[in-house]
Parts: structure tokens; C-alpha cells; sequence
């Protein structure tokens, strides 16, 4: 039987990596592999993510930690080279746009392994972003592209992709979404943080765009203050968030803002429960903008573009900025009932994973 290798690094990953690992694991006509770099180690940031999403523990862990993207990518790219070499594997599938993702992409394309990329062909045409720059080089050297929505085909077209590497496939983290969305809805955190559904907003921020700059981050978290004074703001705060709000001194403005909470990162079903029955979502995160409008709930995204332009055309998410006044004002728009309806994009319907399965095996029996 053909060998599938899976490569995983940050907790984007896992929710698109689980569904089809699970598809192919039902048919049983592919062996399948799974490799964890260890991009993200924090145990709030990965492992549990394992656990929430039904995914087996990793067949390979590579532990590479943080570093600059120079070295992490270094790093990724020289375990893998041993790992593919033991493995040997028919096809090595990426997801996403993290470093790791190019990293395998490069070594695989360099030993001669056919590549798959799901979720290509998403840009935002800021090369400023490093995932820009990983989604940009993967795509070039993949072999196969599965993309998850037209403009992310209109892209591939765009830049002269052959269109026989083109396969339309849709978005497969909806597939997890739609499959976890009873289970979350389950639980008790709403409930646990003292909110009530529909009457509370939740806000992500992690880029470094966003954080690293004590100016931004500073009148970020002044926009956040402002929507509190009308509605709790739920506030899980990202590792790197923390240290960056540590060290240019910020915490007082947390602090001063009794409806602001911050807690720590959730695990997958947690921060779905939490996100399913929010009034409006803030964030810097592609994969929040994607779920937001397959949540029907309005989001604001807290950056200058998006590679998700679907969300904003047919979905429920407007791109603001990082200007504190343009944020409160779209934010005050949609508490007084102005927020985006949407609707859901093609092929946003639970069943991108079957059709990566049937893709997978026509390339490889």
C-alpha cells in the first residue's frame, strides 16, 4: 500500500490535517503517517489540540521549538530530511502556511516526493507577512494544489499554475468545525466565564505585526477597552501576546478594564463553544475569519488585508484595520445590529476531506 505522510507544526494545522487522517484511516486503502514538527510545544497550544480533535499521537515528533523563522525553518528541514528518508513516503501532504509546512515542502521537493498543499492558493498579497511568503513558495513547488475557495483558484491562475495542478476541493476545517460544533456546544464554558450567549464578544491576537509593536498593540488594546464598556470581551491570550504586553508595560491597561477577560488559550472544543455563541469576534487570524463566517457570527479582522477575501465577499468578516478609532466604530455598528449576515462559501459543507481522500487515492492506486 501507498504511504501518505502528514505534516503538522501549529494547531492551524491540526484542524485541517484531522479530518482527512480520519477519512483515509476509515477507507483503509492508504497507510498514512503523521509528523509533528513541534512548532507549536506549548502544551495549551498542540497537545491538546490532539486530544479535542480525535487525532492519534504523532507517528513522529520532532520537538523544534521556537526560534527565529530562519531557524525554525532550518531546523524542520533538516529533521525531515531523516524522516522522509525512514519513511519513505508516496506522498507527503502539508497543510496551511506555518514554516513548517515549507519546509517539508522543500525537502520533499527536493527528494523527488510528490507534493500536496491543502489550502492553496490564498494570498493577501503582503509579502511583509512570513506566511505570505510560505504559502507563495509551497505553492510553486507543490505538485498538487487543493484549494478551498474561487479566488484561491483565480490566484493559482494568475500565476500561470498548470491548470491540472489545480483541484477545487473546498475548506476542510470547516469539515472539522461542522463535525465538533455539537460536541462544543456541549460544554460549559460560557457559562463557566459567567457570560451569556449572544451578549459577549472574543478577540485573538497573535501576529507580530499586531503585537510586536508596543504603539499598535497599545491602541489595540485601547479598542478593546472601548467595546468593553458595552460588552464583555473575552480575551484568551496567546503566548507570545503576553510576553509582548509584559514588556512594554501594558498590563495596566488590562487591568483598568473590569469587562475585559483575559484567560488562557483554550483547547479546540473550549474556544468553539466560546466563538459559536459570541455577538462579534475580533482577531488577527486567518483561520477565525473562516470560522467566524461559517459560525454566522460578524467578525472584525484586526489587519490591513486578508487571504481570505471570501469571508469578506460572501461572509460575515470586514477587515479594519488597526486604527483604534475605525474599530470601535465598526464594532459599535455591529452591537447596535448592523453586523454582516453572509452566507457559506462552495464547498464549505462538511465534505472537503472526502473529496481530498478520493484525490489522494486516484493519484496513488
Amino acid at each position: 500500500m501507498k504511504k501518505v505522510l502528514h505534516i503538522v507544526g501549529a494547531r492551524p494545522n491540526f484542524m485541517k490535517v484531522a479530518p482527512i487522517h480520519r477519512e483515509l484511516a476509515r477507507r483503509h486503502r492508504l497507510v498514512q503517517a503523521l509528523v509533528h514538527t513541534g512548532q507549536h510545544y506549548d502544551l495549551q497550544m498542540s497537545d491538546v489540540f490532539f486530544a479535542d480533535l480525535g487525532l492519534p499521537p504523532p507517528d513522529v515528533h520532532l520537538g523544534v521549538g521556537s526560534g527565529s523563522h530562519a531557524e525554525q525553518t532550518a531546523r524542520v528541514m533538516l529533521e525531515l530530511d531523516r524522516v522522509f528518508s525512514d519513511q519513505r513516503p508516496d506522498l507527503v501532504s502539508v497543510v496551511g502556511d506555518v514554516n513548517s509546512t515549507m519546509a517539508a515542502a522543500l525537502v520533499a521537493a527536493k527528494r523527488l516526493i510528490p507534493i500536496a498543499h491543502v489550502e492553496a492558493g490564498l494570498r493577501s498579497f503582503d509579502r511583509t507577512m512570513p506566511e505570505e511568503i510560505n504559502r507563495v513558495v509551497t505553492d510553486r513547488i507543490s505538485d498538487h494544489l487543493l484549494t478551498p475557495s474561487r479566488d484561491a483558484d483565480e490566484n493559482l491562475r494568475a500565476e500561470g499554475i498548470d491548470p491540472a495542478r489545480i483541484h477545487p476541493v473546498g475548506n476542510v476545517m470547516i469539515d472539522t468545525l461542522l463535525r465538533s460544533r455539537q460536541q462544543a456546544a456541549a460544554l460549559s464554558t460560557v457559562r463557566d466565564l459567567g457570560l451569556s450567549p449572544g451578549h459577549y464578544a472574543v478577540c485573538t491576537l497573535h501576529r507580530p505585526s499586531n503585537v510586536d509593536d508596543p504603539d499598535r498593540l497599545g491602541g489595540l488594546l485601547d479598542a478593546l477597552a472601548f467595546i468593553a464598556e458595552r460588552i464583555p470581551v473575552v480575551f484568551p491570550l496567546h503566548p507570545r501576546t503576553r510576553k509582548a504586553i509584559a514588556a512594554a508595560s501594558l498590563q495596566p491597561k488590562l487591568d483598568r478594564s473590569r469587562n475585559l477577560r483575559v484567560i488562557q488559550p483554550l483547547g479546540y472544543l473550549a474556544f468553539l463553544c466560546l466563538t459559536s455563541q459570541a455577538k462579534l469576534i475580533l482577531t488577527d487570524s486567518g483561520g477565525l475569519q473562516e470560522e467566524s463566517t461559517a459560525l454566522g457570527v460578524p467578525c472584525l479582522t484586526l489587519r490591513e488585508n486578508t487571504e481570505r477575501p471570501v469571508t469578506v465577499a460572501e461572509g460575515t468578516n470586514t477587515v479594519v484595520g488597526t486604527d483604534p478609532d475605525r474599530i470601535r466604530t465598526e464594532a459599535a455598528r455591529i452591537l447596535d445590529g448592523g453586523g454582516k449576515q453572509g452566507r457559506i462559501p462552495e464547498r464549505w459543507d462538511g465534505h472537503t476531506a472526502e473529496r481530498i481522500a478520493d484525490l489522494y487515492e486516484r493519484l496513488l492506486t
